[in-house]
């Protein structure tokens, strides 16, 4: 028998037949239905906390324009750097302005930051602790070309660095939060970044919402069912949590934009109110929100109904993004119908 007879026979898994789908459905814009968005807002938080602080930079990857930096470039074209497509000298330019008492936010996308540059982040910036706030576009599932440009792992490369704050928002209202909670913060930070137009979801459903780093906050009540969630997978929350009030089960929504630290106090005390705990992440179930909560209930012996939506251990298709959010589970209806097969 020959090698090749005894080999596995390769065929590739098939997305669901439907309509070709348009460039436009495949980048990391995000709509969100009956919300409003906002234009660009870590750009333009960028530039007003730079006019307030002479120490803010701004560099990028050759990636300004696809995570908004371009809005400082335009603005203030003294204070931003084009470091060219090489990100570890990206974050070992802003190592070194950090040192010197500058101020850097370094921009690429989530994959190149975590895959490519990760050995230059973890000795030049986590080990010395320096203040560079590295912002990564395109993280999860938020664009459709496949493996090399999904940072589905993002969470749990950087969740094991030591010294590194990570942060994911969900919308346009905690990114213009996060920018100047980053800057008064005095050591490194990953933050996951939205770009483009990006919606106003909190804020319809908590008026006084305001990011606070290190903070989970509850943005809905119900009596059944905590979904626990970070990034774009609480704005699903939110609106699986109204479509199941319509039959009966009542879904509170708490969101934790920072993974590290994580708001143990909150978690524990939400969770122990007896409800079905889901975690939700726009992340692979490994190493992400999901585990780290589970480990915070284990460690206090809280032990309610656990469950996890989240991304398969696997490199993921390429294709349109409502199709593949629907695929693996991160789409509002496929939220809404797993906590309903969970009760």
């Amino acid at each position: 028998m020959t090698h090749a007879s005894m080999a596995r026979k390769y065929e590739p898994r098939r997305l669901p037949e439907g309509p070709r789908a348009a460039t436009s459905a495949m980048i990391a814009s995000l709509s969100a239905e009956g919300y409003d968005t906002v234009a660009a807002p870590f750009g333009h938080a960028l530039v007003d906390l730079a006019r307030r602080d002479p120490r803010v930079l701004g560099l990028s990857a050759d990636l300004a324009k696809y995570t908004d930096m371009h809005i400082l470039a335009q603005e203030m074209p003294d204070r931003f750097h084009q470091m060219g497509m090489a990100e570890q000298l990206l974050m070992s330019a802003a190592a070194g302005l950090a040192r010197e008492g500058f101020m850097p936010f370094a921009t690429t996308y989530a994959v190149f930051a975590s895959r490519r540059a990760y050995d230059f982040i973890a000795m030049a910036i986590a080990e010395e602790n320096l203040p560079v706030r590295i912002c990564c576009a395109l993280p999860g599932l938020t664009t459709g070309y496949g493996p090399s440009h999904q940072a589905t792992e993002d969470l749990a490369i950087f969740r094991g660095l030591p010294n590194m704050t990570i942060i994911d928002p969900c919308d346009s209202a905690d990114i213009q939060g996060m920018v100047p909670a980053m800057a008064a913060h005095p050591g490194p930070v990953y933050a996951r970044l939205l770009r483009g137009r990006v919606p106003d979801v909190i804020r319809r459903h908590k008026p006084d919402y305001r990011f606070q780093l290190g903070r989970a906050q509850m943005i809905r009540e119900g009596g059944d069912v905590l979904v626990v969630s970070t990034g774009i997978m609480t704005m699903r929350a939110l609106d699986a949590a109204e479509r199941l009030a319509a039959d009966g089960i009542g879904v509170a929504v708490l969101h934790v934009p920072t993974i590290k630290p994580l708001d143990r106090d909150t978690i524990l005390a939400e969770a122990a109110r007896g409800r079905l705990l889901v975690t939700a992440e726009n992340h692979t179930v490994i190493g992400g929100l999901g585990e780290a909560v589970a480990a915070t209930l284990m460690q206090a012996g809280v032990t309610p109904r656990f469950r996890m939506i989240g991304l398969p251990d696997e490199f993921l298709e390429a294709g349109a993004l409502p199709t593949l959010h629907d695929m693996y589970g991160l789409s509002v209806d496929r939220v809404a119908e797993t906590i309903r097969g969970w009760l």
